[in-house]
């Protein structure tokens, strides 16, 4: 089981530069307090210390195999 990271938009893009905006985007993050969840991979810490200001991250255990992350889930 991977380990996984989920991370939290805490602060507006508005403002950002528009590489920075794209980061966070690339993120899946489009709202504050948004959450996602993603594998922790050195591609994925190297985006997070770009914009490291604006986020949030917890670590967390992985998801069971076959089970949708809660990014992912229909309320």
């Amino acid at each position: 089981m991977a380990k996984k990271l989920k991370v939290t938009l805490v602060k507006s893009i508005i403002g950002l530069s528009p590489k920075q905006e794209g980061t966070v985007h690339a993120l899946g993050l489009w709202r504050i307090r948004q959450v996602v969840e993603h594998d922790d991979t050195p591609t994925i810490r190297g985006m997070i210390s770009q914009v490291v200001f604006a986020v949030e991250v917890t670590e967390g255990r992985g998801a069971a195999e076959g089970e949708p992350s809660e990014s992912r889930k229909k309320s």
